[in-house]
């Protein structure tokens, strides 16, 4: 994810923060118990966003994460190619030509012939 959206959630959870905090004290301060605050529809509603907001961030630093594991493996796997290429022509364990004799191969089932077609028009003299 780009960097301007990361900032965005940032700025979007601040503000919610913010809210919530306002929303919470403006009922603490009627005399409304916690407990019945959080039934608030505001409160519920600032506290579904905050989720919404955090769960977003989560998935784009995993996704970041992924991404420099995914360059790094790739890197590793570009210095192997070049260290490979360096030390010249090895020698490559080839596959013994025991296992592929091994090996039986399995007897396909005989398929039946299709039964002929009479030679007049195409259909079949038996009675129906």
């Amino acid at each position: 994810m780009g960097l301007k959206r990361k900032q965005i959630n940032l700025r979007q959870k601040e503000s919610f923060e913010r809210s919530l905090k306002a929303r919470l004290s403006i009922l603490s301060g009627k005399g409304i118990e916690p407990a019945k605050a959080d039934k608030d529809p505001l409160v519920k509603k600032l506290k579904a966003s905050l989720k919404a907001v955090n769960n977003r961030l989560r998935l784009m630093a995993a996704h970041d994460k992924r991404t420099e594991e995914m360059a790094q493996a790739k890197a590793d796997k570009a210095a192997a190619a070049l260290k490979e290429k360096e030390a010249g022509p090895a020698e490559k364990p080839k596959k013994a030509p025991e296992q592929a004799k091994g090996k039986k191969e399995k007897a396909k089932p005989e398929k039946k012939p299709a039964p002929p077609k009479s030679a007049e028009g195409g259909q079949d003299k038996t009675p129906a």
